[in-house]
């Protein structure tokens, strides 16, 4: 849904129930770890909720949610008890549901790309996010990020670049 001012934003509850599935993927591919999702979720949610009345409507209430998610993410990831390790008494059992063949190649797909996403800087990571997997597009993109066009189709060249070096390698190492 698209808002061009401010008196013409739609109410919050239609925000959050139209927005709700594009942050929760968006901030799983910003590098959120699923445990994680459901708070920052609601995180972003307060933050649309509260600055909602500011919104200008110069871009897509889209593209603006997204802009919230990449800093609400990167926000995330910098706290010192996402970066460390948590130790635990017993090695964890990893327990999967029976799931059909293609359901298991895409699972095991999406582990591969969340991998290769981890080795990519936060900046590189959002352009590739966004322009890849959410289909954005790149004046949206540069809204949301607030970076120069050209920078940010050379973060999403050298993001491209870099994943597929290491998607070949992890295939490689599957294999």
């Amino acid at each position: 849904m698209e808002a061009s001012t401010q008196t013409s934003s739609p109410p919050f509850a239609v925000i959050f129930r139209e927005h709700a599935p594009l942050v929760w993927r968006a901030l799983r591919r910003l590098g959120v770890r699923e445990a994680d999702v459901e708070d920052l979720s609601q995180e972003v949610f307060v933050i649309v909720h509260r600055k909602l009345p500011t919104f200008e409507g110069r871009s897509a209430l889209s593209t603006w949610i997204y802009g919230i998610c990449v800093r609400v993410a990167s926000d995330h990831r910098k706290r010192a008890h996402v970066r460390r390790e948590q130790p635990t008494e017993r090695v964890p059992d990893e327990r999967h549901s029976a799931p059909q063949l293609n359901d298991l190649a895409r699972e095991q797909a999406r582990a591969l790309l969340d991998r290769a996403l981890e080795t990519l800087d936060d900046d590189k990571r959002a352009v590739f996010v966004l322009y890849e997997i959410e289909e954005l597009d790149m004046p949206q993109i540069v809204e949301a990020l607030g970076c120069p066009l050209q920078t940010a189709y050379s973060r999403l060249y050298a993001a491209r670049k870099l994943v597929q070096a290491e998607m070949t390698r992890l295939v490689g190492d599957v294999q």
